[in-house]
């Protein structure tokens, strides 16, 4: 700027500032003047009316006043060329707002250069959109869901970062072509044709979609489409989310099968009552049979018995309660190499000589307190499992160390603790991806025919959970498979006790009531414990009981409850004989005691059970041990 531009102010200006408004003095839109020192000389009233002063009051105030502090540093007060272009922001009556100006250099009569008229539109709500609409389109192309626009003949218009890596093509090849890029997913050409029928009707469609990438892998997306209108309603185009829930579906399926083995489980529960009644009447009437020299038609009875209920148990599923967390486990020492020696001996001898079994044995590995007949069950069906997955032959390792919890990287290891590892590998053919997968899954099996059940793996995961431990698999196809069981140690090393030699238990004289709905398996105890010199009475239903005890008339010694009857279960009885019978000592025998159950008892201060299938001898003892600490204070209630 020349120094004589710098050097004019408002008194030189000729003619009068406001004569060079001109036509925008009662323009609509905002016009000021000003000279080059940014001094306003002039304003028409629509500048007066949006800065809420009037022309006079104008008149003289430096523009930096209204201008916004971020602003000022960028405002000229003078003009390098005769018009120029700008925009600011300005505090006007209303707040801030944003003004796009049109600048024109003024010359007087003489032509000297007196100053400057700016002509203004308040571009506020076109900013605002602008500003609005960058931070959409950011959002939408940094979207972590995929997002595509089509036409009304579903033609991509618009397709999001996300959507071209999610679907490994890139933007060209959906806008140069006429791609339908809807129909990704959809499992057959009358489904696709409905999920059309559904937007064309200005509907909303939703649901799951699975689509292969070009590595194969599946991907599953969440879909929802619906259409987009103009002002008038009219459908013009389609939106289209997907959302890739591939995690979200693995974890569900997770669920699921977690889901369907506690249901299992359940059902477990149901079938151990019925199949442990049905075991204690075939060794019950066996034994009985052993006792002394039975008649005929004694031995005719207890053979036509163990016949009917060897008929009823084949119906059931053998190991089938080892699913549930809910049946209970006993646990004991183990000496898990002692228990693998005796095993593979067995084994050697009914396994094909073509498969060979190896042992490398931690020696003094720590005794697990686990269930030493499901720890045979995991080794006798990890075997089973690496025998029949080498049909030409090969060799099964079976490795025990000990190994610490937090070393471990797997779902429900406690890091403060330390495992035993039993480690089971063959050299067989290994299993794919999908098929390792599945292989817990109860009644999944990739054998043919009726060579296998699909119970053995999940049998195996439902007693490493009982035991708080957990399992690892590793296998390539071709080349074999490792299962790795790790089972926690026992706190402290437990003695191992030698079991307890048997014979036959002892008689007496006392009066006890047996409740139990088996008819056959009350009638064995009956006679086993009538021919020992007891006086029995039986009750086949929980209500029967409930009424033989109330009845202050009858006199008993003991009680022997099953646990599952109907018309009133086992505790619903117990509460009955502690409200009537405090002292009366009871002997719980049951199919299945839940932990549940079991604390229930014992809040009635119920500690003896027994649990089915038994023995006569184990019946007897337990019984004499009841009765006998129990003669001088509470006999006869």
């Amino acid at each position: 700027m020349s120094a004589a531009l710098s050097a004019i102010s408002t008194d030189s200006l000729r003619p009068p500032a406001t004569d060079f408004l001109g036509p925008w003095a009662t323009s609509a839109d905002c016009a000021y003047t000003r000279d080059y020192n940014g001094f306003i000389l002039a304003a028409n009233l629509s500048f007066s009316r949006k800065f809420g002063r009037s022309p006079a009051q104008l008149r003289g105030m430096p523009v930096s006043d209204f201008l916004h502090p971020d602003d000022v540093g960028g405002f000229i007060t003078g003009l390098s060329a005769p018009r120029a272009a700008n925009e600011q922001r300005w505090f006007t009556a209303q707040g801030v707002r944003w003004f796009a100006w049109e600048e024109t250099a003024l010359q007087a009569a003489d032509g000297a250069l007196v100053g400057i008229r700016a002509v203004g539109r308040d571009m506020t709500r076109q900013r605002l959109a602008e500003e609005q609409f960058y931070r959409l389109s950011r959002a939408v192309e940094q979207s972590p869901v995929s997002i595509v626009i089509t036409d009304v003949d579903g033609r991509a218009q618009y397709v999001n970062s996300k959507f071209t890596e999610m679907s490994g093509r890139t933007l060209e090849d959906f806008l140069d072509n006429s791609t339908q890029v809807l129909r990704d997913g959809h499992a057959s050409e009358s489904a696709y044709e409905e999920f059309w029928q559904t937007l064309r009707a200005g509907g909303e469609w939703r649901g799951e979609l699975s689509t292969r990438r070009g590595d194969g892998s599946i991907v599953w997306e969440s879909v929802k489409a619906s259409c987009l209108r103009n002002p008038g309603g009219e459908i013009t185009n389609f939106l289209c989310l997907r959302e890739d829930v591939t995690e979200r579906k693995k974890l569900e399926h997770e669920l699921r099968q977690s889901h369907k083995m506690e249901s299992l489980g359940t059902l477990a529960g149901g079938i151990a009552h019925d199949f442990n009644n049905l075991l204690a009447i075939i060794n019950g009437y066996a034994e009985f049979c052993q006792q002394g020299t039975p008649t005929p038609a004694v031995l005719q009875k207890s053979l036509r018995e163990i016949h009917r209920a060897a008929q009823r148990a084949s119906g059931l599923v053998r190991q089938i309660l080892t699913f549930s967390r809910k049946a209970e486990v006993r646990f004991a020492p183990v000496d898990l190499n002692q228990l693998v020696r005796d095993l593979v001996a067995l084994l050697a001898e009914t396994f094909p000589r073509t498969v060979s079994i190896a042992l490398t044995l931690e020696e003094r590995l720590p005794a697990l307190l686990a269930d030493q007949n499901q720890l045979q069950q995991i080794i006798l069906n990890l075997c089973v499992n690496a025998r029949d997955a080498m049909p030409a032959g090969g060799v099964i390792t079976l490795h025990t160390f000990p190994q610490s919890g937090a070393t471990l990287n797997l779902p429900g290891v406690d890091s403060t603790r330390d495992y035993a590892c039993l480690q089971a590998s063959d050299t067989g053919t290994g299993m794919t991806p999908e098929v390792r997968a599945r292989i817990f899954e109860p009644f999944f099996t990739t054998k043919p025919g009726n060579q296998g059940t699909g119970l053995g793996l999940a049998v195996v995961y439902g007693i490493v959970v009982a035991h708080h431990g957990c399992i690892a698999v590793e296998s390539t196809l071709g080349t074999g498979s490792t299962f790795s069981v790790y089972l926690p140690l026992a706190a402290e090393t437990p003695v191992l006790l030698a079991a307890p030699a048997r014979g036959e238990f002892p008689g007496g004289t006392e009066s006890l009531l047996i409740v139990d709905d088996e008819v056959s398996l009350s009638a064995l105890l009956t006679a086993a414990l009538t021919g020992k010199g007891y006086q029995t009475s039986a009750a086949a239903s929980g209500l029967e009981a409930i009424e033989s005890i109330s009845d202050s008339s009858r006199v008993y010694d003991a009680v022997l409850l099953d646990l599952n009857m109907p018309g009133a279960t086992g505790i619903e009885v117990l509460k009955v004989i502690r409200l009537c019978r405090p002292q009366l000592p009871v002997l719980i025998i049951s199919g299945h005691i839940t932990p549940e159950s079991r604390a229930e008892f014992q809040k009635l201060g119920q500690h003896d059970f027994l649990q089915k299938p038994y023995t006569l001898d184990e019946v007897g003892r337990r019984l004499r041990g009841l009765l006998d600490p129990a003669k001088n204070g509470s006999a006869g209630v």
